[in-house]
This record gives C-alpha cells, structure tokens and sequence, in this order.
C-alpha cells in the first residue's frame, strides 16, 4: 500500500539539499549577524573540511565534504559582502545622519507605499525606489561607490521614472533595517537632478505595460482590468482594496505576482504551439528560451522576477518534461546559486514562497497525482487536484507565520480558478506584446480573457465570504514551525488507510457540524446589531445599520482600505445610502475606494473644510468614478432612515467657516445619531476648541453611547464628558500605536464616572445591539495587530 500511496518516493534525489539548506543558513547568518559571525562560520567550516578530509572510508564522507565547501564559499561570500557594506562610505554618514548626494541608477521603478495613512499625510504620498550606486558626496568630496541603497522619495515628483535611469539624489541618510546588504536609506524630499533616459529595452518594456493597462481599462471592469496587468507582470496598482483583501482571504494572493508560474504558463504555451507546428526538440527549447527572456524584459529584471525566472524554469523542466527524479537537484543548485549570487534574497518572502512552491510542485504534486490516477482518479483530475493541494501545503505554513491566519478554502479555491488563470495570462501576454502592432486585435484579445477573469474574481468573491474561510493562527517564526511541524505528521501519518480515513471524516465533521455551531454559537454578524465600531487600526470606522437589509450608513473609512473592505464584508452590507466623512485626514478617509466599490452607494457628505487639499480632491474623484454625489453637511441637518436618525450638531460658528488645514480636528462634523440600540454621539476628531464651541452653543449632547474624540487623546475636556453622560465609551484605536492613545488621563476620568469602556485595540470590531431597554456590547475578537496597523 504504501509502496502505491508513493511510487516516486524513492527515485527522490536529496543529495544536495543538505548542501541548499546550509547555503540559506549561513547567508541568513550573515544577513542577520553581520560579516564577524559570517566569518567564525566560514573558518570553522574550513576547520571542519581538514578533519573531514583526513577521514578514510567513510560513505557519506563525500558528502559532508561537499556540504562543508559550500558552506565556507557561503560564509566568505557572505561576510565580505557584509564587511563592505558595514565600512561604505553611505553607511557611516547614515550612522550619523547626514546629508549626502548620491549618483545612482534605479534598479526597479518606484512603488508606492502600502498600507494606513495618518493625519494629513498618505502612505501613498512617499514611495520606496532601490537604486544602485554610483558615487556618493558626503561633503567632503564624491567618492566612487558601488552597492546600492534604498530611497523614500516623494510619490508625484518619482511617478514617471523607470528602471535603468541614472540620476542625482540629495537626502539625508539613515540606517536601513537589517537583513540586507543595503549601504543606507536616504530620505528624499525634492525631485532627482540630472536624470538621463533609460536603456531603450526599459522604455520599451514600459510602453508595453502602459499599452496592456490602457487596453484593459478600455475592455474591462474595473476589478478585470486591474486584475489582468497583476496575472500577467505582477502589476496590482489598480486593483481594488476589497479585491485584494478577497485574494488573500481565499488563498489567491499567489497569482497576483510574478512567480515561477507565469513564466512556465507563457513557456509552455510557446512549446505547445511549436511542437503543434512541426518544430524539433532543439528549435522548441530555443524558442522557450527566447519567450523567458521576453518575459523577464516584460515584467522588468528585478530579483523578483529573475528569481521567478529560475523557478519557471525548473517547473518546465521537471513537470512539462516529466524529470521528477532531476527536479530537486536542479532546485537545490539554482538555490545555492541565487544566494551566492544575490545574498539579499534568503530573508525575502517572495524566495521562500517560490522554493517552496516550486518543492511542492515537482515533489509532492507528482506522487500525489500518481497515487489517486493507480486508484481510478483520471490523469487530469488527478493532477488539477494534486497541485493546489501540494502547492497549498507546503506554503502554508510561511503564509502563517506571515499573515497569523491559515486558510480552509485554498486549495478549493486553487482547484477552481487554477484552469483559467493560464489562458487569461497567455492572452494578455499576447495583447501585451500585440498593443503596439494592432490595437484592434490586442483589445480582442483581451475580450477574450474577459470570462476567464470575471470567473477568477467570482472564485476569490465566494470563497471569501465561506464562514470560517480562515482562522488566526501564531504569526511569526514559532506560528510556521509549528504548522510545519504539523504537516509533516500529518504527511507521515497519512500513509495509513486508516489515518486517512479519519482525517476524511474530521474534516466533514468541521465542515458540516463545527464551523456552522461556531457562526451560531457567535454569529458575525449579531443579529440586529445598531451601530458596529470597525477595528481599522489607528482610525475611525463606524457602521450604522437603517433598519433594511443589507445596508447601512458608513461614518468615516479608516486608514487602510482592506481593513475597512473586510469590515463591511463580514457584515454583509451591500448597499451604503450615505457614507459621512467627519473630516479629511487620512486615517478618516483613505478607505473610502473599498467602501464605494461593489456596493450601491448614494452620496458621500463632508464637513465645511476642504483641506487638506489633496484629500478633498481624492474624495470628489472617487464619489464621481463610483456615481456617488458629494453632499455638504452643516449644523442643523437631520437625515433619516426606517431605524435611523443622525442629527448633525457641529462644527459651529467660526470653526464652520474656516479654511486653514491646521483647523482640520476642530473642523469634524459632530453627529448624533437615534438607533434602536439609543443615542449614540459621534465626535470625528474634535478637539478642545471645538468641543468649547458645542458646549457653549447650547447643544443637546446627552447620548447612552459616546465615540470617544481622537482616538483617546487627552485632548477632550471633563466638560464635554458631563454633558454627554454616556454609559458606555467606545474608543477606536489602533494597537501599539506611537500616540499614546487612549489617553491615561481620559480614561481615568470616564472609570471615575462609572462608564464601560470598550476599545477596538483590544476587542477587534465592537457591535452594539439593542437589548431590551437597554444595549447590549459584543466583542468580534481578533484584534489588528500592530504589524498590520
């Protein structure tokens, strides 16, 4: 039996993954330690290649010899690298800070920054650009440099700049965080100097891109339009948060970059049409060659995607050409090779993905296929099974240890949208390389991958919104060992017939009993819920449910547009009658492209203050693309719904008429909103002007709930508290947030009044429900950590 569970188990060849293993180690060692623990390793290996050596007649001496070799190169490359960059020239005036100007070349196009935004900043205002180095001034005179070095630089005046185009930077430099042979960060605040024009393949390679996302944006919805550019050269700069976030809840992130399987998508197609047409061994594998190399220009030459080109290769090599037995020596030798080469990919996620994967593909994938097709399972099903679940399984644990969530719906999701992921990418690769010949073609074709991509998002929709589609796991390294730990039991298990068969029936048992009991036990989300704070992290997200199904009335969209997507789909809202942005800062509006997306949407109110001035921009253009209308709020204002009704109480008098950036808190529209659930004051970001200025007008502030102002801050006054009187405080807040917020003092004062407090940094999303005369608070758990916030 276990000869059939795993008839290619013995003609595995390992021999060099000892020596794979050692290489990752040693250069993680030195990436990590330094050149000195660098150098102890590569001497003791060379201590132990002397005593090894003078051992006769040992069969596996050949083998430690080898591993110990590599292991010495490994170390000594390492901590030469290391030693270089520690002595350079940017990194001793990064140490002290300095300005410094820099001759450089971009190695790969500047990105923008992902992820929340604060106050009157955006993440996506900066964008991060890896350059190499030319020369570098420290005002003393330019020295002639190498290595390379990372630039935060502004996002608007960098935006048209592609790889290859050298230029001069002036910044000020500071160290960069370890785990990577860069010589220093430089802070950039004006544009590049002196910029020459890229190599003509570049500007090529970019004219191709810009040609298949204008193309797309002409032919597709939005979500396919932005979809195709990231199957196809890793591009996701236009797809929508909500998607990204349905990606990764499913288990899909994987086919949004530029993997080692695109390029065996594109490659196998090229061989498929050759061999089609007649050609002979030697001119199909030169006509692959040329694809890859095309492709690797597309997509652009960063380590990403020579990396990628690497993996493709092998996963053409061994599953296309049927060489299992050849597959993990190959991959342990370009393993060694790429971290000789290039040091800085052992801490890179992306690596470890892709050797993983690419494992798990030509390992376990194969043995697995053969298993179910010796018991009657057709060779296509078999293999269309096999490879999700292999590729899932061995990924999973780093997808854990990075995310602290372990998806339930991967590999039926991979089993689903799999099969239409290759045509979809080989026809936009084909519109890609097409757009500049013949547009009306190139659009044709990308009609055509239309379906194929509408299918993969419905796949990623549905998958998504599975109860229980995922659960938290331990992040970090201890949460993948021991997931890892897990897995190879269940491997090693698993060869029993009747391990098998119990495993079989715990996983119908979790799906059929547990994870059903578990959404009724605690449902998300509650039934009859009135108000819902969403845990955004360091910002304010809040839902008001209007008593129809299905929608609610969104108050401000917090920093970061996944977290609030995910919110509201937990939720299940579809249609949004009105979402109310207190104010224009960054942590209160950023999320509003995932609120508008997918949803039937009315209007988008704002405050008096149109500053800061790009925010206002961004929420007209965005309400305009979604059809929503901007509608301008004032005091004295009331709005209604069947079970809702919000009274706008502020900003008044002067703060309602101001115009200065620097008044933006003070500036907050001041809502009251009537809920089954009771009043509920919601005060945006006001701070002790404004609040004086409600006090003093007279304004009915009692309310059962109070959103606390500003997160916690200590700048509320003991008198607004008074007059509203709450009996229950909801604060949100972002955990290990630099603020200080919650505010000791602020939160000694509402204890002292006897008021329960309730924090999103420490319960996740909070759900006020109506009970009885009263109201009832419950906990959704799973709180943003701060390495998400």
């Amino acid at each position: 039996m276990r000869a059939t569970s795993f008839p290619h188990s013995a003609l595995l060849d390992l021999r060099l993954v000892p020596a794979a293993l050692v290489t990752w180690a040693v250069t993680l060692v030195g990436l990590l330690g330094g050149w000195v623990p660098a150098t102890v390793l590569a001497c003791s290996s060379a201590v132990l290649l002397v005593v090894a050596w003078s051992v006769r007649g040992r069969a596996w001496r050949n083998g430690l010899l080898a591993v110990l070799i590599i292991a010495g190169v490994a170390g000594a490359g390492i901590a030469v690298r290391a030693h270089a960059v520690s002595t350079h020239p940017l990194r001793v005036a990064a140490q002290q800070g300095e300005r410094v100007t820099l001759r450089a070349t971009l190695a790969e196009p500047p990105r923008p920054l992902q992820g929340a935004s604060y106050g009157a900043r955006r993440a996506q205002d900066r964008s991060l650009a890896h350059v190499r180095l030319s020369s570098v001034d420290t005002g003393e005179g330019r020295t002639r440099v190498g290595g390379r070095a990372l630039l935060l630089v502004p996002t608007a005046q960098w935006r048209t700049l592609i790889a290859g185009q050298e230029m001069t930077v002036t910044g000020r430099a500071v160290p960069p965080r370890g785990g990577e042979l860069l010589a220093a960060a430089v802070q950039v605040n004006r544009p590049p100097a002196q910029v020459l024009p890229p190599p003509g393949w570049q500007r090529v390679a970019e004219d191709l891109r810009e040609g298949l996302r204008s193309t797309s944006r002409g032919v597709l919805g939005p979500a396919a339009a932005g979809l195709l550019p990231g199957l196809v050269v890793g591009d996701t700069g236009r797809l929508p948060p909500e998607i990204v976030e349905q990606f990764d809840t499913a288990g899909l992130t994987h086919l949004m970059a530029v993997s080692g399987a695109n390029l065996a998508i594109v490659c196998g197609a090229v061989l498929l049409v050759l061999r089609l047409a007649g050609a002979g061994p030697v001119l199909s594998s030169v006509g692959a060659a040329l694809a890859m190399a095309g492709f690797v220009v597309l997509a652009g030459p960063e380590p990403s995607v020579l990396r990628a080109a690497v993996m493709g290769a092998i996963t053409l090599f061994a599953l296309a050409m049927g060489r299992e037995r050849s597959a993990m020596p190959i991959l342990s030798a370009s393993v060694i090779g790429l971290l000789l080469l290039a040091p800085g990919l052992a801490t890179t996620v992306g690596f470890a993905l892709s050797v993983a994967a690419t494992a798990g593909l030509v390992v376990l994938a194969p043995v697995w296929a053969g298993a179910m097709h010796a018991r009657g399972v057709p060779v296509g099903i078999a293999e269309s099974l096999a490879v999700p679940a292999a590729a899932h399984l061995v990924t999973a644990p780093l997808v854990a240890a990075i995310s602290g969530e372990v998806s339930l719906v991967a590999v039926a999701a991979n089993l689903l949208a799999g099969p239409l992921v290759a045509p979809a990418t080989v026809l936009g690769v084909a519109a890609t390389v097409l757009a500049p010949i013949s547009a009306p073609l190139a659009t044709a074709l990308v009609w055509l991958a239309g379906p194929e991509l509408e299918w993969v998002l419905a796949v990623a929709r549905h998958a998504a919104a599975v109860p229980g589609a995922s659960f938290g796991w331990p992040s970090g390294v201890l949460g993948g060992a021991l997931l890892t730990v897990l897995s190879v039991i269940a491997l090693i298990v698993l060869r029993g017939r009747i391990a098998r068969l119990v495993l079989v029936s715990l996983v119908l048992i979790a799906v059929v009993v547990v994870i059903p009991i578990r959404h009724q036990v605690a449902p998300w989300p509650v039934p009859g819920w009135a108000l819902v704070a969403c845990d955004v992290g360091q910002g304010d997200g809040l839902v008001l449910a209007t008593g129809r199904d299905r929608e609610a009335v969104v108050i401000d969209t917090g920093p970061d547009p996944v977290l609030m997507a995910e919110c509201l789909r937990r939720l299940r809202i579809r249609s949004v009658p009105l979402v109310l942005l207190t104010h224009l800062h960054a942590d209160h509006v950023s999320g509003l492209p995932a609120v508008l997306s997918g949803r039937r949407v009315g209007s988008v109110a704002v405050g008096p203050l149109n500053e800061p001035a790009w925010a206002a921009r961004e929420v007209r253009a965005t309400a305009r693309a979604h059809g929503a209308r901007v509608l301008p709020l004032h005091a004295g204002q009331r709005l209604r719904w069947p079970e809702l009704v919000l009274d706008v109480l502020g900003p008044r008098g002067e703060l309602a008429r101001t115009r200065s950036a620097d008044d933006a808190n003070d500036a907050s529209l001041v809502v009251k909103a009537t809920t089954p659930a009771g009043r509920v004051l919601l005060t945006g970001d006001v701070e002790l002007p404004g609040q004086a200025e409600l006090l003093s007008a007279g304004v009915d502030l009692r309310a059962e709930v109070l959103k606390v102002p500003h997160h916690g801050s200590r700048y509320t006054t003991p008198a607004l508290l008074t007059a509203v009187r709450p009996q229950l405080a909801v604060i949100s807040v972002g955990a290990g947030n630099d603020y200080g917020h919650p505010s000791p003092l602020i939160m000694d004062a509402l204890m002292r009044m006897g008021v329960r407090i309730q924090r999103t940094d420490e319960s996740g999303d909070i759900a006020i429900v109506a009970e009885g005369e009263g109201r009832e608070v419950v906990e959704r758990g799973d709180p943003v950590r701060p390495d998400e916030n």
